[in-house]
This record gives C-alpha cells, sequence and structure tokens, in this order.
C-alpha cells in the first residue's frame, strides 16, 4: 500500500468539460448542503419541499400545476413528488384535485398557509444561497461558477 503524502492529491479530469463539470457538482453540493440545513432548522422543510412550494407560489397558474409538469420543474421523479405533495397536503400546505377534463390528470394546488411558508423561507434560503456562494467565492475552484451566479443576484440596470 502506497504511503500517503503531507500534501493533498490533485485530481485531474482528462477534459476541461469534465473538469468544469465536476467542479458544478462540487458547488452544487456544498449549495445543497448549507440549503438543507438551514431550511430544516429554520422551517423543517427539505430543499425539495420548498422548491415544491416555491414553484407552486410563483406560478403563472394561480399557484396550481399538474404534477407531472411539477416533478419536472423540481426536478425530481414523480413517485418521489407525489410522496413529497402527500408531506406537504398533511401539513396543510398544498392540496390535490384531479383534472376536470382529464380525469387521469392530478393537479397540486398552493393553500394559503403554503404561500406564508413559502415567503417566510425564502429569507433564510436566499440569505443561506448568497452566504455558500460567498463562502464559495473563496475556494480558487469554485471562485468562477460562483462569481457567475452571484452576478444574477445583483441588480439589473435600467434601460
Amino acid at each position: 500500500m502506497p504511503l500517503v503524502g503531507q500534501v493533498s492529491p490533485v485530481i485531474e479530469l482528462p477534459t476541461a468539460l469534465e473538469q468544469r463539470w465536476q467542479t458544478m457538482r462540487i458547488l452544487m453540493a456544498r449549495i445543497e448542503d448549507a440549503l438543507a440545513k438551514a431550511l430544516q432548522a429554520e422551517h423543517g422543510l427539505s430543499v425539495s419541499e420548498f422548491a415544491t412550494l416555491s414553484a407552486l407560489a410563483y406560478s403563472d397558474d394561480d399557484g396550481h400545476l399538474r404534477q407531472q409538469f411539477l416533478a419536472d420543474s423540481i426536478p425530481l421523479n414523480q413517485s418521489s413528488l407525489s410522496r413529497l405533495v402527500g408531506r406537504l397536503e398533511k401539513l396543510g400546505l398544498t392540496e390535490r384535485y384531479l383534472c376536470p377534463h382529464d380525469r387521469r390528470g392530478v393537479y397540486t394546488q398552493i393553500t394559503d398557509k403554503g404561500r406564508a411558508c413559502v415567503e417566510e423561507a425564502r429569507v433564510v434560503y436566499v440569505q443561506t444561497l448568497e452566504a455558500a456562494l460567498a463562502e464559495a467565492a473563496q475556494d480558487e475552484d469554485l471562485a468562477p461558477a460562483a462569481a457567475w451566479l452571484a452576478k444574477a443576484a445583483q441588480p439589473r440596470p435600467r434601460a
């Protein structure tokens, strides 16, 4: 067995595309972990639950979406979304109903309680996201991707 050196090993993937994709995956994992901890601690929500409530609250369809569309927008597979929506429904944050024109279609509707929850949790979500990006900006490898994402947080100049 080789001896472990004092210096951290370096992993150099064969192409720039693979290297950049790995960097994005690392950045996403760190941000997702920070968001998961903050949302759970402050609001008892998972990142997927928050994403579901956000998609419903900010949809242009008055807070209801067909479950297949919702699953694709989170993204989650259909069975995972169904279980997640069931949990949100038990908490009174969403409700489900059948499509009146196609009985096979199931819609999820956000409730007033769900809207209030997502508005409160959004403060923690955005603060945590900004803090995670600021932390990632200190990492030489993650800084370019973090800067690209953080740029979206800057106010846009008015025309």
